[in-house]
């Protein structure tokens, strides 16, 4: 065992990855070092993960309003929340109990999804119509396949005050986007399932987080994140299954899997709906922000940012059209005013071909995002690295592990194994 974890003070994590390193002393010699993680995080519960610092789990009832969900998500800094069934009797299981998990940028896209004129549930399409019905006329090209969404005027900073202060956004509730997109099912783990599926769905599987539910008590016991994970890797640093592993540049596991060619991306004076729509439509969390007539990113817009939309929508007022690379300014000043301190107020962060595995989740963790691109020494765009393609290179999944664990629950994955 590395001296260095020996002699320092061990860090909850980093005693969970001493608890692997001694797994990993005791595997079959003939096994590859990957064989070898597989092993040791098959044998380990999910219930060994450190719970957060403030491990008081936020729920959202099904018969709040989104307005309400907003306010519960901003005071409490999360980005998504598990949904209680109101109508759910008290002695439920928690199959019963929870209808799914509902994000920030779920209730974001779906209003301007709503609130589109070629939608049936538009306000627009109704006779009596809201405060929203002016703003949104000139959106009808938001959902139409390969057209483009028009003259940024389109989008005028009036939008997202209307936007906020619609009946669509006080009246509808929480349930009534069940199903919608960046909606996830409740798909949970038990407390003795082992790491090694809680490293799958949040890697192959695309789950950005996973509840671990008591079952005695029917209820949540933790939500365990990409970005929980990436934390208790880099804390696992000098220990020699991680070196074993994040000593490796990142072309040498197959990294970045987006390559310049399908990476998708907006333009600085496209509208910044365009940006949204195409996170939509691609079912993607983020875009970079590139100049015009070049591949050199200038910023990022993740859904994470579609917040602002919600929480800030004054800041917006005084343009005439809302762009990219203006909602990247008009937010960067709102924090600084307030100051606030996010990813995306500390400008892109970038990567080269050559940066290892464990300088990548380092700077992943200390920056607090999902995504890093990597750039030539030019500046271009040659890929894109996210928090699931590292976990992904991880852990492999061995032949018929699942079974029917997603019976009904979520679509099979491209190319499954199961």
């Amino acid at each position: 065992m590395a001296a260095t974890m020996e002699d320092s003070p061990r860090s909850p994590e980093a005693k969970l990855g001493m608890r692997v390193e001694d797994l990993w002393d005791v595997q079959e010699p003939q096994l590859s070092p990957n064989e070898k993680l597989n092993a040791c995080f098959e044998s380990i519960p999910v219930s060994a993960f450190p719970p957060p610092p403030s491990n008081q789990e936020i729920e959202i009832k099904s018969d709040a309003t989104l307005a309400e969900a907003v306010e519960i998500l901003a005071e409490h800094n999360i980005l998504s929340a598990p949904v209680v069934d109101v109508d759910a009797p008290e002695d439920a299981s928690w199959i019963d109990r929870y209808i799914g998990i509902v994000e920030f940028a779920g209730i974001v896209v779906w209003i301007l999804h709503q609130s589109d004129p070629t939608s049936p549930k538009s306000p627009s399409s109704r006779s009596n119509g809201t405060a929203i019905e002016a703003a949104t006329n000139g959106m009808a090209s938001l959902q139409l396949e390969g057209k483009d969404l028009g003259s940024s005027t389109t989008t005028s900073g009036n939008f997202f005050e209307d936007l906020t202060s619609s009946e669509l956004y006080k009246n509808t509730k929480v349930r009534d986007i069940s199903g919608s997109f960046r909606w996830a099912p409740f798909l949970a783990l038990e407390r003795s399932n082992s790491f090694l599926t809680m490293l799958l769905l949040l890697s192959k599987y695309k789950m950005k987080s996973i509840p671990v539910v008591d079952l005695g008590a029917g209820r949540i016991d933790q939500i365990i994140t990409q970005s929980a994970v990436i934390h208790m890797l880099v804390e696992c640093a000098g220990l020699q299954w991680f070196e074993s592993w994040g000593t490796k540049k990142i072309s040498e596991v197959g990294l970045p899997l987006v390559t310049p060619n399908h990476i998708i991306k907006v333009y600085e004076d496209e509208p910044v709906l365009q940006a949204f729509r195409l996170m939509r439509k691609k079912r993607i969390g983020g875009v970079p922000v590139v100049e015009r007539g070049g591949n050199n990113p200038v910023g990022n817009i993740s859904l994470h940012d579609v917040q602002f939309l919600l929480t800030a929508p004054e800041i917006y007022h005084d343009y005439r059209a809302i762009t990219a690379k203006d909602f990247l300014t008009a937010v960067k000043s709102y924090l600084k005013k307030h100051e606030k301190v996010v990813s995306m107020s500390r400008g892109l962060i970038t990567c080269k071909k050559d940066c290892t595995i464990k300088e990548l989740i380092q700077l992943l963790d200390h920056e607090k995002i999902h995504r890093v691109y990597v750039v030539d020494d030019d500046g271009n765009l040659e890929g894109l690295v996210t928090l699931r393609d590292i976990i992904s290179r991880l852990v492999h999944e061995p032949r018929g592990y699942f079974g029917d664990f997603f019976d009904g629950v979520l679509p099979m994955p491209p190319n499954s194994r199961v």
